[in-house]
């Protein structure tokens, strides 16, 4: 679902800078991620990703600079702000299902509450939602009784639900046993291929290679490189960059 406006990118970060104490976690982030786009930002650990990936619906504060979606500045809090980012969808490393409600009632919760969608309405869109990922026989179960894959799935889809203009996913997989990281992936790599515009956390870099449209390297808070993926992986321009590719891409 494309917006409107045309033009500028669908997200833009500009002279970001965020702190934790005296830690400078985020240091001049520029950052444009246009319509469609996967951007697929690595590093090693404590290099910002995660905290660069939360500040984008305002997890996370920043101390300077500007962030806007689709144009609009990302405001500091109240109602604008819950409606900006009712556009973003965020997808976590832990599943953070309501255990109480059924899977179906998972997805079903923000569009009847926050898109004021009828019941009806919201149930068939979540089921169509949990057939794409995978999980539609899953429906009137509960967290607890599926797997950490499936969950992870169902979460994707309750973030599709509020048809959001951008997803973010903070380490998706991260959690997830060796066998099921591919079922997830497998459906992030079909929303890219549908066009959904992504900004994705993430240490596998056979997804990265796959489903990017860009890679976006980060060490000590700063993006340190930017590249499509053939040239990121083949021909690193930094040496942080190669130091980084070597140690993960050997073994």
């Amino acid at each position: 679902m494309t917006s409107q406006t045309a033009g500028g990118p669908l997200v833009q970060l500009t002279g970001v800078n965020k702190w934790f104490g005296d830690l400078h976690v985020l240091q001049d982030i520029d950052l444009g991620i246009d319509r469609g786009e996967v951007v697929v930002v690595i590093g090693p650990s404590g290099s910002g990703k995660s905290t660069l990936c939360r500040t984008i619906n305002r997890l996370e504060s920043i101390q300077q600079g500007e962030i806007s979606i689709d144009g609009e500045k990302l405001p500091e809090e109240g109602k604008a702000l819950a409606r900006l980012r009712s556009d973003v969808g965020m997808v976590f490393q832990s599943f953070n299902l309501f255990a109480h409600k059924t899977i179906l009632q998972n997805v079903t919760l923000a569009p009847t509450r926050v898109r004021r969608q009828s019941k009806a309405q919201a149930e068939q869109r979540a089921r169509e939602l949990l057939e794409r990922v995978g999980v539609s026989a899953q429906a009137d179960k509960y967290p607890a009784q599926l797997s950490g894959g499936q969950q992870q799935r169902v979460a994707i889809a309750r973030a599709l639900a509020m048809d959001p203009k951008v997803m973010l996913f903070d380490e998706p997989t991260s959690a997830l046993d060796p066998e099921m990281i591919n079922e997830v992936l497998d459906v992030m790599v079909g929303l890219a291929r549908d066009g959904m515009t992504m900004i994705v956390v993430t240490h596998e870099m056979g997804f990265a290679r796959k489903a990017a449209n860009r890679v976006v390297f980060m060490d000590g808070g700063r993006i340190v490189e930017a590249a499509d993926p053939e040239t990121f992986f083949t021909a690193p321009r930094s040496d942080r960059a190669r130091d980084f590719l070597s140690k993960i891409l050997n073994h």
